[in-house]
């Protein structure tokens, strides 16, 4: 085992312990004040300061260490103010465990309609009742001091698939000055509530290979705690999506940890984690959930389908989590026929139990130097349909 130190300045320390690698697949540790995080790891979407149809409880229970809440959102409902006078984001949403918080970067680019791009900033509207609102790099950092959040990131641009070189070069240029800003920001002040917070940097570049190569190469010289890599999983074809990533973990540190934002589908993940990731995040899980698709060790299935109106089967016989141990797939296809609301909570709670067992299999494979064989057999059943029950 490596132990690193990672430190941004000298005001805190973030801890980041790279056990194992087998090929590019890492297994390691990323300490936090609130709880040792295992990677790789699944981070569940707390855009609001919750997951959607799911309970912290829950999310205890299914295994999750980390989630995501959102500046932006947080910020406009129900406000910066509030949550800090409840003592943090971790009060207020009653979550023990670490919390890492997203810029606001992305609003940048799919609120687009509804924003202005300076060098000081971006502007925007308020999709919620057109009121005009300023973040800069600066108020961005101040914001996740206020949060508490355990891991902050920097402000950021995501560019649209497709853009111009030219516009992808400009962008980069713009992402790499607000980081150096929110970085001097960070080192001006403590965090709020006697817990240490790391930042992350975002890797941007769109799917030009020079321009990812330059921001990684910049963001890795201004020494961050870890790194994002953002702007993918925005409508380019998944091996464009891999080569970027690819291009961007090769020149990384090594004893930095590594978040793919956005991404994705079992598949991607696991690919991603054979290219050197270590964090992932996605609303696929639960999005996928309350619209009553499961997905299962042998494949996903639409619960809906009318084959399963008198299975009394588990969703997945090899599962354990709280919705496979007590349900059967009629009981919460008519859940959902019937429009009940726990339908969305039960197949958000196995979703999550599934993402989160996938990614732990996946670190016991490398830790015993088996993770090329263990993802061949995986991948040979993520993408096949259940049409009806398992013999």
């Amino acid at each position: 085992m490596i132990d690193f130190a990672c430190r941004n300045g000298y005001l805190f320390l973030l801890k980041f312990s790279l056990i194992h690698t087998d090929g590019k697949g890492r297994a390691g540790v990323l300490g936090t004040d609130r709880g040792d995080v295992p990677t790789p790891m699944f981070i569940p979407v707390g855009t609001q300061g919750a997951v959607k149809a799911v309970e912290p409880r829950e999310l205890e229970e299914v295994g999750a260490r980390i989630i995501l809440g959102n500046t932006y959102h947080l910020y406009l409902r129900p406000g910066i103010e509030i949550i800090e006078r409840a003592g943090g984001l971790h009060r207020f949403m009653s979550w023990a465990g670490s919390i890492l918080t997203d810029s606001g970067g992305y609003q940048v680019y799919s609120l687009s309609e509804l924003r202005e791009l300076t060098e000081e900033g971006v502007s925007f509207k308020s999709h919620l009742d057109g009121s005009l609102h300023c973040f800069t790099p600066e108020r961005v950092i101040d914001m996740q001091r206020s949060l508490g959040s355990d891991v902050m990131m920097v402000l950021d641009e995501c560019v649209p698939y497709p853009c111009s070189e030219r516009y992808a070069i400009d962008s980069n240029s713009l992402t790499i000055k607000w980081a150096e800003r929110c970085k001097r920001q960070m080192l001006r002040g403590q965090p709020k509530y006697n817990a240490d917070q790391a930042l992350f940097a975002i890797v941007q570049g769109g799917t030009y290979p020079v321009i990812r190569e330059n921001s990684a190469r910049a963001l890795v010289e201004l020494e961050f705690d870890g790194y994002a890599i953002g702007g993918l999983s925005v409508g380019e074809p998944q091996e464009i999506m891999y080569s970027m990533t690819e291009i961007c973990t090769e020149i990384l540190p090594a004893e930095k940890p590594r978040y793919l934002m956005g991404v994705g589908t079992p598949e991607n993940i696991l690919e991603s984690i054979d290219r050197g990731i270590d964090l992932f995040d996605c609303v696929l899980p639960t999005r996928n959930g309350r619209n009553a698709v499961f997905f299962t060790r042998e494949g996903k299935l639409n619960i809906k389908n009318a084959s399963f109106a008198d299975d009394f089967s588990p969703v997945d016989g090899a599962c354990t989590c709280y919705t496979c141990k007590n349900f059967s797939r009629a009981y919460i296809r008519h859940l959902f026929k019937a429009r009940e609301i726990m339908a969305m909570q039960l197949a958000s709670i196995h979703n999550l139990s599934f993402y989160l067992w996938l990614i732990r299999s996946a670190r016991e494979a490398i830790l015993e130097d088996r993770y090329g064989v263990w993802k061949a057999e995986r991948m040979e059943t993520l993408s096949a349909e259940v049409a009806d029950a398992v013999s």
